[in-house]
């Protein structure tokens, strides 16, 4: 066991983040995303939430400052009458942590897809809220 480590951190998560290089991304999905079907690598944590991982992962990860926009989430398909009021959680915890870096990128749902299938992994976790995925680019600790 370790100090100040949040719970919610994984030894695989802990793992993983740590592989991750300069520009690598990774997906944080919510329960609705077919991780296995995108993922080249999936951390499962179920029962979690996004928001909360987010937080617990923002407290290590550098966001990349040679990229405009080092966050994305998957916009909301034209049609659909919803509004993730979960985005303001996540800008909220970004901010908390880096906020000259809190700027996001949206993403229409099947390039979402795509940039998921290149990412150096994906967090599937049991999050209930739709439009609720986000990608984050590593930056450099400096």
């Amino acid at each position: 066991m370790l100090k100040n480590i949040p719970k919610i951190m994984s030894p695989d998560l802990l793992k993983t983040l740590m592989e991750m290089g300069h520009g690598d991304e990774i997906v944080i999905a919510d329960g609705n995303f077919p991780a296995e079907t995108y993922g080249q690598r999936v951390i499962r944590c179920d029962g979690h939430g996004v928001t909360e991982l987010l937080d617990a992962i923002m407290q290590f990860f550098p966001l990349d400052t040679y990229t405009e926009k080092p966050v994305m989430l998957m916009e909301v398909v034209k049609g659909d009458n919803v509004v993730p009021t979960i985005w303001d959680d996540y800008k909220a915890v970004i901010n908390k942590y880096e906020p000259e870096n809190c700027k996001i990128e949206m993403i229409e749902r099947y390039a979402f897809y795509e940039r998921a299938k290149t990412a150096y992994a994906v967090i599937a976790t049991g999050e209930e809220a739709i439009y609720a995925n986000i990608i984050l680019k590593k930056g450099v600790v400096k």
